[in-house]
């Protein structure tokens, strides 16, 4: 059973509460696994990662998030917009300053801002990740995402993409929790562990597009590739141990996660 099942059983054996709240199928803590075990897990970032930027689903997002702002903290468009960007580089997350200082309910927040989204006028099926994904030997390699959005946003790009069926679990920050923990802290890292029952940091792979988790992967020990688009600026040092323009070079720089033969 791959992730549209995990997600399906999950609202419907719990509700929709329930979900929010991050409850796990097979094991405590708000990753959604199916308890599959492999010999390596590959952890996938999600947002400007599964899909290009040139959706520009991050520009949008910005834009409900400076919106929230100017409406709950009666700010001008101007210090909404400083003081988003702040609360972004300081946590990685928006909602993280807002909770830690204005008090926002972040289930709330994620209505207005993330579900929000007209995801659906943007994201298509995308078969050419469809085939990357199925070109992976899924005997050795458990497929896991790992994201800084909730739950209910994560569920939406994959499906929208068509790859739902590809994964086995997914890590988020799970906005209904007591505190929130996102990438690059590492206990994210740790609980992606954890939720995915990887015990051999090893036989981890990761990829995502933001530098510092990038970074942060690295350090935890994992096989990392920074996605570095050609539209955007590379660092001038690199943050991982693989700096890739697209998924595709995924089949160079980790071939053992493919099958024998695959192609692009």
């Amino acid at each position: 059973m791959r992730l549209a099942g995990l997600f399906a059983s999950e609202m419907t054996a719990t509700g929709a509460n329930s979900a929010s709240n991050g409850t796990s199928i097979s094991k405590p803590g708000n990753g959604i696994s199916n308890g599959k075990q492999n010999q390596k897990t590959f952890f996938l970032d999600i947002d400007n990662c599964l899909y290009p930027k040139s959706y520009r689903i991050h520009e949008m997002m910005g834009e409900l998030i400076d919106e929230y702002f100017q409406t709950h903290l009666s700010l001008s468009k101007q210090d909404a917009f400083t003081l988003h960007q702040r609360y972004y580089k300081d946590y990685g997350l928006a909602i993280e300053g807002l909770v830690r200082f204005h008090k926002v309910d972040p289930l709330e927040y994620n209505e207005k801002v993330d579900d929000a989204l007209a995801l659906d006028q943007v994201i298509k099926p995308d078969p050419k990740l469809q085939r990357l994904l199925g070109d992976i030997d899924r005997s050795q390699v458990k497929l896991w995402l790992f994201t800084n959005a909730y739950i209910t946003h994560g569920q939406r790009v994959v499906r929208l993409l068509g790859v739902e069926d590809c994964f086995d679990g997914i890590t988020y920050c799970d906005y209904g929790a007591e505190k929130l923990l996102c990438k690059p802290r590492r206990e994210m890292y740790d609980k992606a562990m954890q939720d995915s029952g990887t015990t051999d940091i090893s036989q981890c792979y990761f990829v995502d597009d933001n530098a510092l988790n990038a970074r942060a992967g690295t350090e935890y020990g994992w096989k990392s590739a920074h996605l570095v688009e050609p539209s955007v600026k590379a660092p001038e040092q690199s943050v991982s141990d693989f700096q890739i323009r697209s998924l595709e070079e995924l089949r160079q720089v980790f071939p053992e996660l493919f099958r024998h033969g695959s192609a692009a």
